[in-house]
């Protein structure tokens, strides 16, 4: 790969974070519960990635042990997404968005540990800056702490399914539209039982209790935040590592936090602390190209 093709990846990374970020305005703008909310992304994400596959591909259906793996996957992703939500509605995007941030830490193991290989002492380090980002917003937030807990263990289910899926893509050769139509069934399934386990039979009916212009916000993040971007992500995972794809994740709450400002007024909710620390997570995401970059030139 050229010295140039990183850097035009790195862009095109960084918009689909730009656009995965809209996501925790629309959690806050659709008024269903957190699973109830998760379970219809992902019911809309299958059936759009499903429908697409059937008509530019005509070829859905996998080996079991393939689509057993797909949808195993879907579940963690599933499970992501109510702690994600979860954590929006017990505290704020901002604070949902500053926990997702260590996604790049987890992954500095989850990786290193599902592909059999060293843990890299650069991706541990910038992982614990990442961390100190995190210690910066959340202490002078002890009354959203719980919604950071949510966030935090939102995080360490994100670390894990884009090292599954990169595997799935690298090794298994799979589709990313056909991998989205899996993975979203098994997200649905997770969903699904989240929501009896946690509202009980009741949690069915309110399914269908959509206000105002909640349709319109699903339909977004079900097809656009969720099928184009969910496969265009595994795409670039053929050509960057999942450690790379997560650690560009961390712009996420930069990106969430100036549309939650724009569109809810948040920044008068939040303290000086909570800009150096995300000025940190930032700083982690310039070192690691830019590290990456002079050890190539020392290589050759």
């Amino acid at each position: 790969m050229s010295s140039a093709a990183p850097r035009y990846l790195y862009l095109k990374l960084h918009l689909l974070v730009a656009l995965l970020a809209t996501t925790g305005v629309l959690g806050r703008l659709i008024t269903l519960s957190a699973t109830g909310l998760v379970a219809w992304r992902a019911l809309l994400a299958a059936l759009g990635a499903g429908v697409v596959v059937l008509v530019m591909r005509r070829k859905l259906w996998l080996p079991w042990r393939s689509a057993a793996a797909l949808l195993g996957i879907g579940g963690i992703v599933g499970l992501h997404w109510m702690c994600f939500f979860g954590a929006i509605k017990l505290a704020n995007i901002s604070i949902c968005l500053a926990g997702m941030a260590t996604i790049a830490f987890f992954t500095a193991f989850t990786e290193p540990l599902i592909e059999r290989r060293r843990v890299r002492p650069l991706e541990v380090w910038l992982g614990l800056l990442v961390v100190l980002g995190i210690v910066l917003v959340a202490g002078f937030e002890p009354d959203r702490w719980l919604g950071l807990g949510v966030a935090l263990l939102g995080a360490l289910f994100a670390a894990v399914f884009p090292v599954l899926n990169q595997h799935m893509v690298r090794q298994r050769r799979q589709d990313p539209l056909v991998m989205v139509a899996w993975e979203m069934t098994g997200a649905c399934v997770i969903c699904v039982i989240g929501l009896y386990w946690s509202d009980g039979a009741g949690a069915y009916v309110a399914l269908l209790d959509w206000r105002s212009w909640d349709w319109l916000w699903l339909l977004w993040l079900g097809w656009v935040c969720t099928v184009f971007a969910h496969a265009y992500h595994i795409h670039l995972l053929r050509h960057l590592s999942a450690y790379t794809g997560n650690l560009a994740m961390n712009c996420e709450p930069i990106y969430g936090i100036l549309a939650a400002a724009v569109v809810f007024g948040e920044h008068r909710e939040l303290h000086p602390g909570f800009y150096v620390g995300c000025l940190t997570i930032v700083t982690a995401n310039l070192l690691h190209p830019w590290i990456l970059s002079r050890l190539r030139r020392r290589k050759t």
